[in-house]
């Protein structure tokens, strides 16, 4: 598993002193934590869940716990890691809950595309790039939900092996190994469907 040796030795030490202002009281601890890792948690729960107010709500009851909890940070992972733990562990509460409830993506999830458009792209490029990000969700959708988070993790929040295998609590292989199926998984899924011939 990842350890904090794995970051570098300023970013674990304010990380540290960022706990360590929030556990005296001061209120602008916390208010650097969200500002660095708002976006990234909020990205993350919209991509495992595929609906913004759900990604909002998850977001919100991330930042809750850390505000708990960052307190008690001791650095033995990096903050980064720490965070998405905690919102991986969010999200997968409740999503699985609202699963038992409904399919885990309306088929009307077509809300899920990346809101910032490319301005170098022409109107007809970005209209195609927001029907590959649906079609991706989609399929992400489908895609087994430990192998899902690993393809989530990596290629679209683009965190290290080391910070995944810190982030789920498992091994490097298990992460390269998750990572692997899962796309192999959405590769299946995203592929055209063949003309059967008569």
């Amino acid at each position: 598993m990842a350890t904090a040796a794995l970051a570098p030795a300023n970013l674990i030490k304010t990380d540290r002193e960022l706990a360590e202002r929030h556990r005296y009281g001061d209120v602008d601890a916390f208010d650097e934590v969200y500002e660095r890792f708002e976006s990234m948690v909020y990205n993350l729960a919209l991509r495992m869940g595929g609906d913004e107010a759900e990604a909002a709500d998850c977001a919100q009851e991330t930042f809750l716990r850390v505000y708990r909890h960052l307190g008690g940070f001791r650095g033995k992972s990096n903050l980064k890691t720490w965070v998405f733990r905690i919102a991986l562990n969010c999200c997968r509460s409740r999503y699985r809950k609202r699963a038992t409830r409904q399919k885990y993506m309306d088929s009307s999830g077509d809300e899920v595309i990346d809101r910032v458009a490319d301005e170098a792209r022409n109107p007809e490029q970005r209209a195609a790039a927001a029907e590959l990000s649906l079609q991706v969700q989609r399929a992400l959708a489908e895609v087994a939900p430990v192998y899902r988070e690993a393809v989530i993790l990596r290629d679209l929040q683009g965190l290290t092996y080391d910070e995944m295998a810190s982030v789920l609590g498992v091994r490097l292989g298990t992460v390269r190994s998750r990572i692997a199926r899962g796309r192999e998984q959405l590769r299946h899924l995203m592929k055209p469907e063949r003309e059967t011939e008569p």
